[in-house]
């Protein structure tokens, strides 16, 4: 199915009953919303509707050409407006992001509180306190692709080299059947280049420290994971005001979706039903 935002048109995927308790599900790079198959499926299963677009630059009919036109703002609003066309205007639902996905995810429920139930948030901490890390600790030096990727071509010719995607997903441990359906999904220059200006636009407007996230909260790292330090995790406490509940996996890579479904699914599960939209 599709949902708009004015001229734009996102490719949504969907699982479980229509009249099931919504969970919006937010992908990173370089995945889609298929990303989020295995976990949808459980979920679905529980009874739950899960709804996970392919975002901004990810679907074709969602591609502006301009690096600006892919700050968070644009991309919390993007979140919004696919729960609106999806389940219904001002709808709640439970909120899950991975990756760039949980950047949005965070930012929106400290924006939109009345639209999220209960927010899940795997790898990726909130805006500030990544920062923070990122300024004081070896997560700046974990994250020196952040830096590679703003610069122009380069990052395409690397990312597009035959083979050299699959490979450096597999390298950081994303199954085997998972990167080769996201480095497919990337082999679209278009789709590619799209899906590093998120990076690229990091830069043009600084994420709003303003608000702080009031709605119950489960933050998900794991251990194994190649690009978010645990020192990335140590000031995300912080920024939550409501309920909140850090869970560490051991182990595990920065694919969690992809390599332990079963467990984030129950995680999801059992935060949405303590805390009922």
């Amino acid at each position: 199915m599709t949902a708009t935002r004015g001229a734009l048109r996102f490719d949504v995927h969907t699982w479980g009953p229509d009249d099931g308790v919504p969970v919006l599900l937010l992908h990173g790079f370089p995945q889609t919303g298929r990303s989020w198959e295995a976990v949808a499926t459980l979920l679905a299963a529980d009874g739950f509707r899960c709804i996970a677009p392919d975002q901004r630059g990810y679907s074709p009919g969602a591609r502006p050409p301009r690096r600006r036109d892919y700050v968070l703002p644009e991309l919390v609003a993007d979140a919004i407006a696919v729960l609106d066309d999806v389940v219904g205007p001002g709808s709640r639902a439970h909120v899950v992001g991975h990756d760039w996905g949980a950047a949005v995810a965070w930012s929106l429920a400290a924006r939109d509180p009345e639209r999220v139930a209960t927010l899940t948030a795997v790898s990726v901490p909130p805006p500030r306190a990544f920062l923070r890390s990122l300024l004081t600790s070896r997560q700046g030096l974990a994250s020196w692709y952040m830096y590679v990727f703003q610069l122009p071509r380069l990052p395409e010719r690397l990312l597009g080299a035959p083979g050299r995607l699959r490979a450096l997903l597999r390298r950081t441990g994303l199954p085997p059947a998972a990167a080769d359906r996201d480095a497919a999904a990337l082999a679209d220059p278009d789709r590619l280049t799209a899906a590093l200006n998120w990076y690229r636009a990091l830069f043009l407007a600084p994420p709003s420290f303003g608000a702080k996230v009031s709605v119950p909260t489960r933050f998900v790292w794991s251990t194994g994971d190649t690009a978010l330090t645990r020192q990335s995790t140590l000031h995300a406490q912080a920024e939550v005001t409501g309920p909140y509940e850090f869970v560490e996996l051991p182990g595990v890579s920065h694919w969690i979706p992809d390599e332990v479904p079963e467990q984030l699914a129950e995680i999801v599960a059992t935060h949405a039903k303590n805390h009922p939209a």
